[in-house]
């Protein structure tokens, strides 16, 4: 049955063009196209083709879990020397939104969430989150054996530098907080405004230190603009001393 599906997505389904898009991005013939469908879909975007409940949030939360735990078998099994300290670092570099939106980007994403979304205005963000709900599909599709393979090879192999991610930190807030105890400062993160735009939550965050407001950014994800606003406060405390 699998294969008569393949066979119709590829060659007679309205869809093939999608399946198609799908094959170079996963790497194999996907069966289930509204699965994928659904992985592409943000909350945001109203369709007229009876679907339009669907989104990925569901699978974005699953392929979370499960990328989460590739990786950390990934880590584990590359790095035997390392300890628990390192691999928690380094799981984080990986599975967070930046890196993540950095290898949706590279996988050609954008183009499936712009033809997926077409009435709603994409951010970057976006990639990150439908990548993820791909590693769910592809779960659900495939078992956990095969989406551990797709997530190694297609998506760590394929498009990071583990070893430059080793020398990489920006980790901003905690560069920023090493700071503020280096120097006998307190620091504390306030959101002072929460608004929509394109129907979506947006957060505008200040970083304070002392009780002084430093630095304000803004972003759709409070954490992500949490550390903008600290690695703006950094620059802007660069060779400065706060006041007591």
């Amino acid at each position: 049955m699998s294969l008569v599906r393949k066979y119709y997505n590829f060659f007679i389904s309205p869809d093939k063009a999608f399946a198609h898009r799908l094959k170079n991005v996963l790497g194999f013939y996907p069966s289930n196209l509204d699965l994928y469908h659904q992985a592409f879909r943000h909350k945001s975007n109203q369709l007229k083709d009876g679907r339009s409940r669907y989104n990925n949030e569901r699978l974005e939360f699953l392929g979370d879990s499960i990328l989460s735990t590739v990786v950390a078998d990934y880590l584990f099994k590359k790095y035997p020397g390392k300890d628990e300290g390192f691999l928690t670092k380094m799981r984080a570099k990986i599975v967070k939104r930046k890196t993540l939106n950095h290898i949706g980007d590279l996988m050609g994403l954008d183009m499936i969430l712009a033809e997926q979304n077409s009435n709603t205005r994409l951010s970057r963000s976006m990639m990150g989150n439908a990548l993820e709900a791909v590693v769910g599909a592809v779960y659900m599709e495939r078992g956990y054996r095969k989406t551990k393979n797709f997530v190694i090879s297609k998506m760590l192999r394929a498009y990071l530098d583990i070893h430059e991610l080793e020398q990489l930190d920006d980790n901003f807030k905690s560069k920023l907080l090493e700071w503020c105890q280096k120097n006998g400062n307190e620091i504390s993160y306030e959101v002072v405004d929460r608004f929509k735009i394109d129907k979506r939550d947006r957060f505008k965050v200040a970083v304070l230190v002392n009780g002084d407001h430093i630095a304000y950014a803004e972003d759709f994800n409070k954490k992500s603009a949490e550390q903008f606003a600290s690695m703006l406060a950094l620059q802007k405390l660069d060779g400065q001393s706060v006041p007591e």
